[in-house]
């Protein structure tokens, strides 16, 4: 995905740098929020040039791990939907959103320092995340999996809690029984049931 909507799609070689920096940047920058962009560049594997010409600063970088991993989660979404039954597809995608948490709280410093300098750039919304929700919600409906009536916002409420464990502990644990819970919730009263 490129963050320029409107921009040529890159070509093959330029698109693989790009993700590299992005998977290194997310990696390096969940340790530290003050990690020299050479070092990402570096182990990445790309030159100063081929960087700046992706990320010109800090704040581009920072802005787009983030939504490169939160469009990465969304996308599973439709993809899990292909090839599982709803609700296990919906199980599935929320260990993702899970890992996705994880990883966001790890980032949180980098992108609480891109976003508050004044006239500095917005954080992202949850769009992508919000739609993929829509879709999976739906297609447990449509199954008979969920009780109805539930919107993205009653869901996005309901899995809140994932952004209160702490990922230095046994995050896995205690996110699977949260995403246990919060499904239990999602099937009482479905029809299906």
């Amino acid at each position: 995905m490129q963050g320029k909507k409107d921009a040529p799609p890159l070509r093959s070689d330029a698109q693989r740098n790009r993700e590299r920096i992005l998977h290194v940047a997310l990696a390096e920058l969940t340790c530290s929020a003050d990690v020299p962009l050479s070092s990402i560049a570096k182990k990445a594997g790309v030159g100063q040039g081929t960087f700046y010409r992706n990320f010109p600063s800090r704040e581009a970088l920072v802005l787009e791990v983030y939504r490169y991993e939160m469009q990465q989660v969304a996308d599973a979404a439709p993809q899990l939907l292909e090839t599982r039954a709803p609700e296990q597809a919906l199980r599935e995608w929320m260990d993702r959103l899970a890992q996705f948490a994880m990883a966001k709280v790890g980032l949180a410093d980098a992108m609480r320092k891109a976003t508050s300098a004044p006239g500095g750039p917005a954080k992202p919304g949850h769009g992508p995340l919000s739609e993929a929700v829509a879709l999976l919600i739906e297609a447990n409906e449509e199954a008979g999996t969920i009780r109805p009536g539930v919107t993205p916002e009653d869901f996005i409420l309901a899995i809140a809690g994932l952004w209160q464990i702490d990922p230095r502990g046994d995050w896995q644990a205690r996110a699977g029984r949260l995403l246990d819970l919060v499904m239990d919730g999602l099937r009482a009263g479905a029809p299906g049931r």
